[in-house]
C-alpha cells in the first residue's frame, strides 16, 4: 500500500474518497514542477536583461565600481596631459636654448620618446585590450616617467657644462689660423659651392683656403684638444682636427708639417704646424674649416681678418712665453 494518499471529492456522493498516488506519479509531477519553474526563471531573466535592458544587481554593483575607477583614471590622464605639455616646453627650451648655447648635440627624438625594450613589462596586461583605458594609461605613465628621466639627465649635463662656461670665450675659434698680414697670404677660395680645381665639376667647399708660401706657420684658433692627426697622400693630405668643446671643431689641412699629436692640449695662438701642399692640392695653401655641432659653417663668420698683424704677432709671442714658463720647471727637474 502506498504511503501517500490523495483525497478526491465524489460529485455523486459528495464525499471525499481516498485514492492512492503511485511513486512514479509523484516523481513525474515534481519533475514537471521543477522544469516549469526553471522555464519561468529563464524567461524572466531573458525579459529582465535582454528585453528591458536592466542589469542584474551584481552587474550593477560592478558597473558602479568600474565607473568610479574609470573616473579616477580619466583624471590621471588629464593630469598627465598637463605634465606632458610641461615636459614638451622644457625639452624645447633645452634644445633651442641651453644645449644650443653650449654647443651640445641635440637629443634624438627616438631617445626622448622611445619605449621600453627587452622584458615584457606589461605581461600582466596582456589579457586586456591594448586600447583599454587601464592598459593605455599604464603605458603612457611609463613613457612619461622616462621622458622626465631623460630631461633630468640632460639638465644635469647642461649644469655640469655651465660651470666652465667662462672657458667658452677662449675655446671658440675666434681668430684666423694664420697671421692676417695681407702681404703674406690671400684668400684663394671662399666657403660655398665652387668649381673643383682638380675635377672641374661644382661641389661644396667646406672651408676657406689661405694661399701662402709653403712652410708658413699655422696657429690654433682657440683652446682645445687635438682629436685627430692624419698623414694622407690624397684628400686633406697632412691634416689635424682640434676639438674646442662647446660643439666647435676646426680642421687644418694640406699642411707641410704638423707639430702636435693626438690628445695634446693646445691654447689659442699655439703653433700647430706649417702650411704646405700635401694631399689633393694644386698649390701651397692652408685649408681651414670650422664645424659647429657636426655641421660645416663659414669660418669667415668666426674671425676678424682686419685684425692688426702686430697684435696677432704679440699674442703669438705671449703664448710662446707662457709655454716656455710652463716647460722650464720640467727642464730644471730633468737636470
Amino acid at each position: 500500500m502506498s504511503e501517500f494518499k490523495r483525497y478526491k471529492l465524489n460529485p455523486e456522493t459528495l464525499l471525499y474518497e481516498i485514492k492512492d498516488v503511485s511513486r512514479s506519479s509523484r516523481v513525474m509531477n515534481t519533475l514537471l514542477l521543477f522544469l516549469g519553474s526553471l522555464v519561468l526563471f529563464v524567461l524572466y531573466f531573458w525579459i529582465y536583461t535582454s528585453v528591458l535592458g536592466w542589469d542584474t544587481p551584481k552587474t550593477a554593483v560592478l558597473k558602479k565600481i568600474n565607473a568610479g575607477w574609470s573616473a579616477r583614471i580619466e583624471l590621471m590622464n588629464r593630469r598627465m596631459d598637463r605634465y606632458d605639455a610641461v615636459l614638451q616646453t622644457l625639452a624645447s627650451r633645452d634644445e633651442d636654448v641651453y644645449r644650443s648655447l653650449f654647443g651640445m648635440n641635440a637629443i634624438p627624438d627616438e631617445v626622448r620618446n622611445a619605449g621600453f625594450g627587452g622584458v615584457n613589462r606589461y605581461a600582466y596586461l596582456d589579457k586586456l585590450d591594448r586600447g583599454s583605458l587601464l592598459s593605455g594609461t599604464t603605458r603612457r605613465l611609463d613613457v612619461l616617467a622616462k621622458k622626465a628621466c631623460v630631461q633630468s639627465h640632460s639638465f644635469d649635463d647642461v649644469a655640469a657644462l655651465s660651470k666652465r662656461a667662462g672657458d667658452m670665450v677662449s675655446c671658440v675659434p675666434a681668430i684666423p689660423p694664420v697671421n692676417p698680414d695681407k702681404n703674406k697670404y690671400h684668400l684663394s677660395s671662399p666657403f660655398g659651392f665652387r668649381a673643383d680645381p682638380v675635377y672641374g665639376y661644382n661641389r661644396m667647399h667646406t672651408g676657406v683656403d689661405f694661399a701662402m708660401p709653403s712652410g708658413s706657420p699655422v696657429y690654433a684658433s682657440g683652446d682645445g684638444v687635438v682629436s685627430e692627426v692624419k698623414y694622407e697622400f690624397f684628400g686633406y693630405g697632412n691634416s689635424l682636427v682640434i676639438d674646442h668643446g662647446f660643439g666647435y671643431k676646426t680642421r687644418y689641412a694640406h699642411m707641410k708639417t704638423i707639430s702636435v699629436v693626438e690628445g695634446m692640449k693646445v691654447k689659442r695662438g699655439d703653433q700647430v704646424g706649417e702650411s704646405g701642399r700635401s694631399g689633393k692640392a694644386t698649390g701651397p695653401h692652408l685649408h681651414y674649416e670650422v664645424l659647429y655641432r657636426g655641421n660645416h659653417v663659414n669660418p669667415i663668420n668666426y674671425m676678424d681678418l682686419s685684425m692688426d698683424p702686430k697684435e696677432y704677432a704679440a699674442m703669438v709671442r705671449k703664448r710662446q712665453d707662457e709655454s716656455k714658463a710652463v716647460l722650464q720647471p720640467f727642464s730644471l727637474r730633468r737636470r
